[in-house]
């Protein structure tokens, strides 16, 4: 919290000016904080006499670093599935259990699960913790959460990772701030470090313009969540062998303040654009919503699914379901045609790991250009109503 001596504080307001927030102000003489401070510390930086300082909790001892082992992956099942993202948490999980030296475990919950362990084994867990019940056949923050934090607190796991889908970020941090640990969300990198062990998180920050690397050395178990379609999963290897452990949830975990009445799949959201081989996007330099009509076009024409920059969605173009980029979806297809698009570096993370990238860009020197396989300069409006009409005239 942030503490104010109001015996030092002369009110002179350098606080209250170097405040992005506006969540300190000068009150009859004083400084008073408000509810919207961050902690940032610009405020301490400033102050002439001393009068501001920050007292921050400590997290709470965690006893023996060594007693926590292993490396855990929550492996998100939905709709009768795994997500794809499990697979690639396991690809990334056998790597840091071999540098660890301790076993990889995959954590599944769900109802009918029958089968769906032996495919996390084949895909590279050693050991899979199954919570098959009735009662987690919907997915719920606190059911979920509940019973994560009960096996974590038994087991002692170092490592814990999770996708950055929507069922992670959701309660993920439940379980991270149950737990007492911290937690680095949508990381795009892990490694180990050599000399102590200690998880390295690899995060974009400030926009996507520097790649942060954050590490808990104090706290256990150290967790991530990760961004779809950046990490590789194992080749499936169907005589691997491992350990089954079938979970009973006790009832008081399974207890949810909330009651899922039905799961539907909106009709815009039937392609699944994170696992689309083909990607066509549209942005700012399509100029109005109806561009979106020869978007779709091209789209249906190749096979493929429809995406959009952020600009795009945020002018009420499309529907955020569709956003590729930092604050959306991260997509890897095999092509990735981007139409209007100018290539900023926020919408570059989310989609320059595809095989292919097409640009068309009336503006010769867009960014996009840089990261482009092949790029087309001049006008949408009059190229892709080209491509359409040859692509059908082909199929």
């Amino acid at each position: 919290m942030l503490r104010i001596d109001l015996e030092a504080c002369i009110g002179c307001g350098l606080c209250e000016q170097t405040c992005t927030f506006s969540a300190i102000q000068v009150v009859d003489g004083a400084a008073v904080a408000g509810d919207g401070c961050t902690l940032c510390g610009a405020c301490v930086e400033v102050c002439e006499t001393g009068a501001l300082s920050i007292e921050r909790e400590k997290s709470a001892p965690v006893g023996d670093l060594a007693a926590w082992s292993g490396v855990w992956v929550y492996a998100e099942h939905r709709r009768g599935r795994i997500a794809p993202v499990s697979f690639e948490l396991l690809g990334v999980g056998r790597q840091l259990a071999a540098k660890r030296q301790v076993p990889l475990t995959a954590v599944l919950f769900g109802a009918d699960l029958a089968g769906k362990a032996e495919t996390l084994i084949a895909a590279g867990a050693d050991r899979v913790l199954v919570a098959d019940d009735p009662a987690l056949e919907h997915f719920t923050d606190d059911c979920y959460g509940n019973l994560l934090t009960d096996l974590i607190k038994k087991e002692r796991p170092e490592i814990v990772l999770a996708g950055a889908t929507a069922i992670g970020r959701s309660f993920i941090p439940r379980v991270a701030t149950m737990v007492g640990a911290g937690l680095t969300a949508d990381c795009t990198e892990l490694d180990i470090r050599p000399e102590d062990g200690a998880l390295l998180q690899t995060r974009p920050a400030f926009g996507g313009n520097i790649m942060a690397t954050i590490v808990c050395p104090d706290t256990r178990p150290q967790m991530a969540t990760v961004r779809p379609l950046v990490m590789k999963p194992l080749a499936a290897d169907s005589a691997r062998k491992g350990e089954i452990v079938k979970i009973a949830p006790a009832p008081e975990l399974l207890k949810s303040r909330t009651r899922v009445i039905e799961s539907v799949v909106g009709d815009e959201d039937q392609v699944n654009l994170a696992e689309a081989e083909i990607v066509v996007a549209g942005g700012r330099g399509l100029d109005k919503p109806e561009g979106f009509k020869l978007i779709r076009e091209l789209a249906s024409a190749l096979g493929g699914a429809v995406a959009a920059s952020r600009a795009a969605v945020d002018a009420g173009w499309i529907g955020y379901p569709h956003q590729v980029g930092q604050t959306g979806k991260t997509v890897a297809p095999k092509i990735y045609i981007a139409c209007g698009i100018s290539g900023a570096i926020q919408h570059l993370v989310g989609m320059q790991s595809a095989d292919t990238i097409i640009a068309i860009n009336r503006d010769p020197e867009a960014p996009i250009f840089k990261v482009a396989t092949y790029g087309i300069v001049g006008d949408v409006f009059e190229i892709m109503p080209k491509l359409i009409k040859r692509l059908q005239a082909r199929a």
